[in-house]
């Protein structure tokens, strides 16, 4: 078994004017491609092939940089992509609603506080919702790594994601990372992160 590219559920410009078609289309067709083919490509000759990713990630400190990066470059995109819809719902609903209010006051506090994960996450990588027991936290991890990984900092269900590498974002957005992530927020699929959560 072998990890495959993901069809994306909508074009490359469904998501404009917030993410842009040409930034889509390299992101998906080129950065996300060349983890999934280096991910198979670590793998070959390795004793974990045909093992899940999450089986990967539960021992990911134990092996080489080439399964940590490109497996979490693969996992993480395919989330990514999962968690963006355009014209989705405008918020949480119903039992998210609820955990988030729980965890975080309210939706602005947990927004905000993604944001500041989000913008303040040095360098490349990822801002995280994640269900940890029967709450919710934020976090960030850096390059590729992930809430699945035993090297995370917190580990958990990871909910919704937002890439902050700059190939996500700075062909429209330049250096201005908190525009981009006010504009993912226009197009979450929170639908789709509200299926995520475990009872």
């Amino acid at each position: 078994m072998s990890f495959t590219l993901p069809t994306l559920q909508y074009d490359y410009k469904a998501l404009e004017p917030y993410i842009d078609a040409q930034t889509m289309e390299i992101h998906h067709s080129k950065h996300h491609a060349a983890y999934t083919n280096n991910l198979n490509a670590a793998l070959e000759n390795s004793d974990l092939k045909g093992k899940s990713i999450e089986e990967i990630f539960s021992k990911v400190s134990q092996l080489a940089p080439a399964l940590r990066n490109n497996g979490g470059g693969y996992y993480n995109h395919n989330l990514y992509w999962d968690v963006l819809i355009p014209g989705g719902p405008a918020g949480p609903q119903g039992k998210l609603l609820e955990s988030i209010n729980g965890s975080f006051g309210s939706f602005d506090l947990f927004k905000e506080a993604f944001t500041k994960a989000a913008v303040t996450r040095f360098g490349s990588g990822w801002a995280w919702l994640i269900q940890k027991g029967d709450s919710l936290v934020i976090n960030s991890t850096p390059n590729q790594d992930n809430p699945l990984m035993d090297i995370a900092e917190i580990q958990g269900i990871p909910l919704l994601t937002i890439d902050v590498w700059e190939h996500a974002y700075y062909l429209k957005y330049q250096n201005r990372r908190p525009e981009y992530i006010e504009a993912f927020f226009k197009v979450i699929n929170w639908n789709e992160v509200a299926k995520r959560l475990k009872a």
